[in-house]
């Protein structure tokens, strides 16, 4: 069945960004065969997607030579593209809300979670009798990195309880074994984070959940809505120069997204670096089971999901100009609808 461009244009949902191309970019080489993608923590299981992508050589099959530079957060792995040292971003889409506001033009284009993924837990060492999230004011609270995803979110669960950022401590762990050996060691109070790492704290009885983000369900009753997470997001202006390529880039992740769907977590384990197992591929493969709600099917934003996350970031930072935001400008879906029609099964 063959599909125009109105067809592609409704599928892109509210992206609407259709006018950032002047046309549907056609089977023509790519501007740019050499691709570096910044990402802050990539053993996590919210950057799965990218990492399949990579070792299953669908970047390759794109005729892409893509060079992944890992950085311990989220919120790093956005400077380096700010400044120069990477092209794209595999990290959570409201960074993309953010840096409007600041005048900086950035956009999403093809999406790796449908869920944040992340998880708020307090120590059952140094908060053992922990009632409430206003308990967490004057404490430590360990984050991938200051200003990343979990940052955010975790302030905007506190918001809820009347508790500020500027009431908490944030610490920045990253999003592997220094986690782990933070909590243990009583260097923090609370984290927020993802797994493998909130398996590992669980399955060593060093934590208690207070929130938690992984399913859809729950991620709607805390945020009012579809919060959109991990995603590729660049520079506008770099998408408008080099559509073949981040259409190629769209079409390795979507590929990733559906092998994961169908893709049991013996199968998985198998083929990620043995890093990502912490030491126990039996606790990463339980991780998996219980995240892959929260991951993308098919690459696509729920219609929901630029407006929640706008109104996430507006409850908590002080004078955000959310009526000032263009959400048209920090989603495009032509490139995931064009990557569905190329690989329907994967």
């Amino acid at each position: 069945m063959s599909i125009n461009r109105r067809d592609l244009l409704k599928l892109a949902g509210v992206a609407g960004a259709a006018g950032m191309l002047p046309g549907l970019a056609r089977a023509q080489s790519l501007e740019k065969t050499g691709v570096s993608i910044a990402v802050g923590g990539q053993a996590l299981i919210y950057y799965l997607p990218l990492s399949i992508a990579n070792v299953n050589g669908y970047f390759k099959d794109e005729g892409l030579n893509v060079k992944i530079i890992d950085f311990a957060g989220g919120s790093k792995a956005l400077q380096a593209v700010v400044g120069g040292s990477a092209d794209v971003v595999s990290g959570a889409f409201e960074h993309t809300i953010s840096l409007q506001s600041k005048g900086q033009e950035y956009s999403s284009f093809v999406q790796q979670g449908l869920t944040p993924m992340i998880v708020l837990a307090v120590s059952k060492k140094t908060m053992p009798d922990y009632k409430s999230p206003e308990d967490l004011k004057g404490r430590k609270i360990g984050v991938t990195a200051p200003g990343s995803s979990t940052n955010m979110a975790i302030s905007f669960f506190l918001s809820k309880y009347g508790v500020k950022p500027s009431d908490v401590s944030f610490i920045g762990v990253g999003g592997g074994a220094g986690a782990i050996t933070a909590m243990r060691t009583g260097q923090i109070d609370a984290i927020a984070n993802l797994d493998p790492v909130i398996g590992t704290l669980l399955k060593d009885d060093l934590i208690t959940i207070i929130a938690d983000t992984r399913t859809v369900k729950d991620t709607t009753e805390i945020f009012g809505g579809n919060m959109p997470s991990g995603c590729l997001y660049t520079r506008r202006d770099y998408i408008a120069a080099n559509p073949n390529t981040v259409q190629a880039l769209a079409n390795a992740i979507v590929r990733a997204d559906k092998w994961i769907q169908k893709s049991s977590p013996d199968e998985i384990a198998k083929v990620v670096p043995e890093g990502y197992l912490l030491g126990d591929v039996e606790l990463y493969k339980a991780c998996l089971e219980g995240n892959k709600p929260g991951l993308s099917p098919d690459g696509s934003m729920p219609e929901d999901g630029p407006r929640t996350a706008l109104d996430a970031l507006a409850a908590y930072i002080a004078n955000f100009p959310a009526d000032q935001i263009e959400l048209s400008k920090v989603w495009n879906g032509e490139f995931v609808a064009r990557a569905n029609q190329k690989y329907p099964n994967g």
